[in-house]
C-alpha cells in the first residue's frame, strides 16, 4: 500500500512539474516592489547573464528607470555567463553601459571595504538550479557577509528553483566546507535563493554569526511544485531542462576520471570512460566554448546517453536524487583504485559516500544513512520558505 501511495504521489507530481507551468513573475520583474527602496542610493548588483526581465538585462533595465548603477559584481562564469568553471575571470568594464565589473571569483570572492566604499545598497540576482555545489549560493553567502561587515542592505530578487520540487541526498559534514559546499545542508536543498538567504541569515550562518539586512522581493504565482523551464541556461554546461534536471546526481562525476559529456552537446546528461566496453553509447569531448579544455579531450568515450526530453528526464531520476549511474559506473570501471579523485569528497560533502560505493553498498543502505540528518534539514528548511513545498 505504501508503495502505491508512494507511485500516486510521484505521478501527481509529474503531471504538476510537466504540465502545470504557470506564468511565473520573476523577483526581478516586480519593480514596483523594490525601486523605492533604490532612490538615490549608489548600488551595486551581484549579476550574471540569468538576471533578466523579460528579454532584457536587469542592468539595462534599471538604467532606464534612472537608478545609479555604481558597479556589478560578477560570479563564476562572469557576467555574461560564457566562463569555463573554474575559469579565472578578470576585472573589466561592460562594453555596452561603460560600467566597472568586479570579480567575485578565484582569489578575491569577497567584497572587501574599498570595493563598496561607494555603495549605498546591494543587490543579488542569479538564477540557482538548486544543488549545494552550484556555486552561486556560496557567492550569495559571501555578498551577505560583505553586506554585513560594511552595513550596507542587500536585496535579493528571487527566482524559481527547478530542483525545487524536492530535497534529498548528504548533508554535508562541516569538515568538508569548501566553496562547493558551505554549510550543513543537502546536496539538494529544495530552496530559492531567497528562501536560502533568509535561512544564512535566520541560522546566523554567516561568518562570526553576522546577519546582514536582507529583503527578498519573492516571485508571484510560483511554488515548488510548479514546472518553470529556465528562459536563460545558468551556465554554459546546462544548456537545456534535461541537464539540469540531472545535474545534481551527474555532477558527482566531476569527482571521478570519466567524462561526464564537458565538450559534447550533451553536458551533465552523458557519461563514460575510453576503459568501458566499446559497444556502448559513444561519445568523444572535444575543445568548445564553455569547455575549452574537459576531461578526456578528443578521447573516444564508451557510456551512457540520460538526454532526453524533460518529461523523460525527470521520470528517469524519479524526482529524486540518484545514485544509482554513479554506482553502475564504480563497478563498470576497471581500475578501481583510479576511480575516484579528492573532489569527489568535496561535492559530496564527506567521505563516506565514496567510501559506501567502494564497499558495494546498495543505494537504499546509503540513502537510509543519510538520516536523521536530512528529516533534521526539512526541519529548519520549513520555518524559511517563501512558498508551497513539495515535501
Amino acid at each position: 500500500m505504501y508503495r502505491f501511495i508512494q507511485l500516486l504521489s510521484m505521478f501527481l507530481l509529474a503531471l504538476q512539474l510537466v504540465y502545470a507551468q504557470a506564468p511565473v513573475i520573476t523577483g526581478a520583474a516586480r519593480t514596483a516592489e523594490y525601486l523605492h527602496l533604490l532612490k538615490n542610493k549608489r548600488v551595486a548588483l551581484l549579476v550574471n547573464q540569468t538576471a533578466t526581465i523579460g528579454n532584457t538585462h536587469l542592468v539595462d533595465s534599471l538604467l532606464k528607470l534612472q537608478v545609479r548603477i555604481q558597479k556589478i559584481f560578477s560570479p563564476e562564469h562572469g557576467f555574461r555567463g560564457d566562463a569555463d568553471a573554474g575559469e579565472k575571470v578578470d576585472n573589466s568594464v561592460d562594453q555596452r553601459t561603460g560600467l566597472p565589473i568586479v570579480s567575485l571569483y578565484g582569489k578575491h570572492r569577497k567584497a572587501n571595504a574599498a570595493d563598496l566604499r561607494d555603495v549605498d545598497i546591494l543587490i543579488y540576482d542569479i538564477q540557482d538550479v538548486g544543488a549545494r555545489f552550484y556555486t552561486y549560493i556560496s557567492s550569495l553567502q559571501e555578498l551577505m557577509e560583505s553586506a554585513a561587515e560594511n552595513s550596507i542592505p542587500l536585496i535579493v530578487l528571487d527566482r524559481p528553483n527547478p530542483n525545487g520540487h524536492y530535497v534529498d541526498g548528504p548533508v554535508l559534514d562541516t569538515a568538508f566546507r569548501s566553496f562547493v559546499g558551505m554549510q550543513p545542508i543537502p546536496l539538494v536543498h529544495g530552496m530559492t535563493v531567497g528562501e536560502y538567504a533568509r535561512m544564512l541569515n535566520g541560522e546566523k550562518w554567516l561568518k562570526n554569526g553576522l546577519q546582514c539586512k536582507l529583503t527578498v522581493i519573492p516571485c508571484l504565482r510560483y511554488n515548488h511544485h510548479t514546472f518553470y523551464e529556465l528562459p536563460v541556461k545558468p551556465s554554459p554546461n546546462l544548456p537545456n531542462m534535461a541537464s539540469i534536471y540531472l545535474y545534481p546526481s551527474t555532477c558527482l562525476f566531476e569527482g571521478t576520471l570519466l567524462s561526464l559529456g564537458r565538450g559534447t552537446d550533451k553536458p551533465f546528461q552523458v557519461f563514460g570512460s575510453p576503459l568501458f566496453p566499446k559497444d556502448l553509447y559513444t561519445f568523444t569531448p572535444r575543445s568548445m566554448p564553455g569547455a575549452k579544455e574537459p576531461p578526456l579531450k578528443n578521447q573516444p568515450c564508451y557510456g551512457f546517453d540520460l538526454s532526453g526530453d524533460a518529461q523523460s528526464v525527470l521520470q528517469q531520476t524519479g524526482y529524486q536524487l540518484q545514485l544509482k549511474w554513479i554506482i553502475q559506473a564504480y563497478q563498470l570501471y576497471p581500475q578501481k583504485d583510479k576511480f575516484f579523485t579528492p573532489f569527489f569528497n568535496k561535492l559530496a560533502g564527506n567521505s563516506t559516500l565514496m567510501q559506501q560505493i567502494k564497499d558495494g553498498k546498495s543505494e537504499q543502505e546509503i540513502r537510509q544513512s543519510w538520516e536523521p540528518a536530512l528529516s533534521g534539514f526539512k526541519k529548519i528548511r520549513a520555518k524559511y520558505l517563501l512558498y508551497p513545498a513539495a515535501q
